[in-house]
């Protein structure tokens, strides 16, 4: 039984599974995807800040007296294939997914009683967005299903008044933010709970804990739910589940606690941007190379993409994601239920970085740069002569070695065209009987 304090609910064992899976997939979709101009913050940026950018993009494109409600009717969804995005999701090789079911705007992706005419039931794609691709993910794949959740609503005119009032006032959370996020855990009983946006306020004016109680002792999803940081101020990288610490957070190096990486496709927005250029996307070079730094750490990687205001995942992140899958057919021994081992990246030669997979006892050396010489140096295994073995995920032979004095070996690659790599973009090599 936990109790509504920190103490009591940081002690909770995290469930296995979240640490097994390694790598999810983000989805940012709102009505942010209507404008899909800049940034998710559109609203904010727009209306708040008045950032040029944004508020001469609305002067040339809308009417006068068009206000970012209006967007909302435009938010129709026609394209939205629940069960396609579940195969790309499935063909990603991810493990989880986490869909923003309302976003800093509080515009809920299912039809909630405490979001009145501000909901995707009532407004533009008169669907309940959530249970459909809730319902696609678990007939479809083995994924667990998440859902991310703001506490904060920027223009929630509750919210304000109570941010007037230094929140000693707390009608905004007891009316709104607490009941959805009751309400999202009894109706879809997801695993992962992703919570955002503290409004610069405490833990105490959100209920964090009460929540938390009641989630780990009391709710349909208490033995396997997974929960992060972002629960008021100050709990970030200190309190609940997993940490993320910061947005695209990737610290090089080895961590005590669980933590997880959320980053984006596009480096420059986490909803749908009609004006990304191709430069902005990263490239499945670079987001191999996060996966792998990240779980080497002991992370694990949220990769987001946004899909468009119609239901679409635009082709490059479906190639993205599947470029991610194609990998992960080859490398997956090397990422899935791994731990960190000894060493997280390589002492001789850079960009090789460790996991260990505990049930095999096997090493994994994965290198991101195929060396010009054909031999890659290993400064950090210890081999034992005639009991070591090592191995090329994807290639049946086994490799030869010789061994450096007390530590470090040299592998003799094999010599293959680029058709007969086992894959493109960093490869494995599986090392048995090391020290």
């Amino acid at each position: 039984h936990y109790e509504p304090s920190w103490g009591s609910l940081d002690a909770r064992p995290l469930p296995a599974w979240f640490d097994e899976a390694k790598f999810g997939v983000f989805i940012h979709w709102g009505v942010f995807s209507v404008p899909s101009f800049g940034s998710e913050w559109f609203w904010w940026y727009w209306q708040k800040e008045k950032r040029e950018p944004y508020v001469k993009f609305m002067e040339a494109n809308y009417p006068p007296g068009f206000s970012y409600e209006d967007f909302g009717p435009l938010f129709t969804a026609e394209f939205f294939d629940p069960n396609q995005w579940a195969d790309i999701l499935k063909a990603s090789g991810a493990k989880y997914v986490v869909l923003t079911s309302k976003h800093h705007e509080g515009f809920t992706l299912w039809g909630s009683k405490y979001s009145w005419n501000w909901n995707a039931v009532d407004v533009g794609p008169k669907r309940d967005l959530v249970a459909e691709l809730e319902a696609s993910v678990r007939n479809r794949t083995d994924l667990r299903f998440g859902l991310y959740h703001s506490l904060f609503e920027w223009f929630n005119p509750l919210f304000l008044e109570d941010a007037r009032n230094v929140f000693k006032t707390r009608k905004f959370p007891t009316s709104k933010s607490l009941p959805e996020l009751y309400e999202i855990v009894t109706k879809y009983q997801p695993e992962i709970i992703w919570s955002d946006g503290n409004g610069n306020a405490p833990d105490t004016y959100w209920n964090s804990t009460g929540f938390l109680a009641w989630l780990y002792n009391d709710s349909p999803v208490r033995d396997t739910v997974v929960t992060n940081d972002r629960w008021g101020v100050g709990s970030i990288c200190t309190h609940g589940g997993f940490y993320t610490c910061s947005d695209r957070y990737n610290p090089g190096h080895l961590l005590p606690h669980k933590w997880e990486n959320c980053m984006t496709i596009d480096q420059r927005s986490w909803g749908y941007r009609r004006d990304a250029q191709l430069d902005d996307y990263l490239t499945i070079e670079d987001l191999v190379k996060q996966l792998v730094e990240t779980v080497s750490c002991g992370g694990n990687l949220l990769m987001n993409i946004g899909p468009t205001h119609d239901g679409r995942i635009a082709v490059i992140f479906e190639e993205r994601l599947r470029q991610v899958g194609a990998w992960l057919k080859v490398n997956g021994e090397a990422i899935y239920g791994t731990k960190p081992w000894r060493a997280q990246n390589d002492s001789v030669t850079p960009q090789v970085w460790y996991t260990f997979s505990p049930k095999e006892g096997t090493v994994n050396a994965i290198f991101l740069n195929w060396p010009v010489s054909g031999t890659l140096e290993l400064g950090e295994p210890q081999a034992k002569l005639g009991e070591t073995q090592v191995k090329l995920a994807g290639y049946k032979a086994l490799l030869k070695w010789i061994a450096l004095g007390e530590k470090g070996l040299v592998i003799a690659l094999p010599q293959l065209t680029p058709k007969q790599l086992p894959c493109q973009w960093g490869w494995t090599l599986q090392l048995t009987a090391i020290n």
